[in-house]
């Protein structure tokens, strides 16, 4: 019995379109989480500066949380050797990024927040908010679950 964690090749995909959807929402993610900690002091003021109902200490949680979950989204995304549960795990990210995403743009969106960028790139490019940030932060929850659904490390049931 050995107590360290064995990696596994990732399980094959459902789909070429899959491994394609996912490298595009990988690629995405990396220059998100690249931007953001290249001004990161800058971002971490900008989350604060957003409203958002949460607590507190959320608040000042919320932007090193996004990153984090940003660069470990990444290793399910690009299908590379992971335990099992680390492979759930990065799953999971991929999905907190993208809907932590939608509701930040949704409520700078409907609340007309008086801030400068929504924050998908930090404070190094000025994305206004509006609306078409909430259809970018839909098209990362689809690229999301597509990259899920096809990417599933999971058993799958033979049909």
């Amino acid at each position: 019995m050995s107590i360290l964690v064995k990696t596994t090749p990732a399980p094959k995909a459902r789909t070429k379109e899959t491994v394609k959807i996912s490298i595009i929402y990988a690629a995405i993610l990396t220059i998100m989480a690249v931007t953001q900690l290249f001004t990161f002091e800058d971002f971490l003021e900008h989350m604060q500066n957003l409203a958002l109902p949460l607590g507190e200490v959320l608040i000042y949680a919320l932007g090193p949380l996004i990153v984090i979950a940003e660069v470990f989204a990444i290793p399910f995304l690009l299908r590379m050797s992971l335990s099992p549960a680390f492979r759930y795990v990065s799953m999971f990210f991929g999905w907190f990024v993208a809907a932590i995403w939608l509701y930040i743009s949704i409520w700078t969106a409907a609340f007309n927040t008086q801030v400068e960028t929504v924050g998908f790139l930090g404070t190094l490019v000025n994305l206004p908010t509006g609306w078409w940030a909430v259809f970018m932060s839909i098209t990362l929850v689809i690229l999301a679950t597509w990259s899920s659904w096809g990417l599933w490390p999971g058993k799958r049931s033979k049909k």
